[in-house]
């Protein structure tokens, strides 16, 4: 869905600025300690770890990394039939990066991990194409999935490591209800593990789409956060492993309501829990657990903030408030990169 943020031009800045956030002890995490990686004009929604860099796919075609260890920064941008295309989606397998745009054209590109290159490998001209999200199972096997163009998602599969991408047809997936679609928030509306994916839907509709064969069939699943509305719906998901799961979203144009917008499964997505009612962030657009975790350590960004939970969900713990961080992904079991408007930073996770 079309919420696009713009932001004003303001020179580059790189800086090496820090800031920490007490919050009360306990036997898990209980506090952060904050480095800004990247300081632009940018609007960054998609991010992935390579070999200790981090890719980003971002606005006004941009799409780059950020070496951690030398602090080098690589960024090119592409225009295509003078369109700078905005990229939300951002995979990878082993021998290349992945980006797709959002709205129309849709533009799927593979992109030499060496900055030597990039390689259009699909494009779809449908004037509703608006891809949201993409994952790869495997070198070989990736996912690509949009809004709807028909009566299904849009969902293309690659089984030739990228090379190469088909879209399934309606007739072979499942059919949507009118009004609903995904969030292209944080490249979060599309998990997969080892032959599995998940998809989670907003709108009118808050459910998941499930395969357990890399696309081959797939199951729906209801869930009980909010819906009805174009903004309302789950915005992120993530799963621990093959059971447990955690999907968050709310009201994107109420951002401060903090119920029905974060649940729990333990069955793989076939059912789900509220959890953490009237407690913690309301808006978020990405959720993500702490690796090594066994499931119960959360983080999530959003309106509210950065959120950490130790219990399920159950419970939030505040660790920063700012606004404008859209994805996080870990790279260890205490430290994430985290990226939004204007920024990329790191943060560590303090005992």
């Amino acid at each position: 869905m079309k919420n696009i943020l713009y932001v004003l031009l303001l020179p580059l800045l790189f800086s090496e600025c820090k800031h920490e956030i007490k919050s009360e002890k306990s036997d898990y995490f209980s506090s952060v300690t904050i480095d800004t990686l990247l300081l632009d004009t940018i609007s960054i929604r998609a991010i992935i770890a390579d070999n200790g860099k981090i890719w980003y796919a971002a606005d006004k075609g941009r799409y780059g990394y950020y070496d951690i260890a030398t602090k080098e920064r690589f960024q090119e941008t592409i225009s295509k039939d003078s369109i700078n295309p905005e990229f939300r989606s951002i995979a990878k397998n082993s021998g290349s990066i992945f980006m797709m745009s959002v709205g129309t054209p849709g533009l799927l590109y593979k992109v030499a991990k060496d900055g030597s290159g990039t390689k259009l490998v699909y494009k779809d001209d449908n004037e509703k194409t608006f891809f949201d999200s993409m994952q790869f199972w495997n070198d070989k096997d990736g996912i690509a999935i949009g809004d709807p163009t028909d009566s299904c998602f849009s969902v293309i599969i690659t089984r030739d490591s990228g090379n190469t991408w088909n879209k399934i047809p309606c007739d072979k997936l499942p059919k949507i209800v009118s009004g609903e679609a995904a969030f292209a928030a944080s490249n979060t509306n599309l998990v997969v593990k080892n032959n599995i994916a998940w998809i989670v839907s907003g709108g009118k509709k808050a459910r998941i789409f499930y395969t357990s064969d890399k696309g081959d069939s797939w199951e729906v699943f209801n869930t009980p956060i909010v819906q009805g509305e174009a903004m309302t719906g789950i915005f992120s998901a993530d799963f621990y492993d093959e059971n447990i799961g955690f999907a968050v979203g709310g009201n994107y144009e109420k951002p401060e309501l903090n119920s029905k917008n974060k649940a729990l499964t333990i069955n793989g997505g076939k059912t789900w829990t509220l959890i953490g009612e009237n407690t913690g962030f309301g808006y978020a657009s990405c959720v993500q657990f702490v690796p090594e975790s066994g499931g119960k350590q959360i983080v999530a960004v959003g309106h509210s903030g950065l959120y950490y939970s130790s219990d399920n969900g159950s419970t939030w713990k505040q660790f920063s408030k700012d606004k404008d961080l859209y994805t996080i992904r870990f790279i260890d079991n205490h430290t994430a990169i985290a990226a939004g408007k204007n920024k990329i930073i790191k943060i560590q996770f303090k005992k």
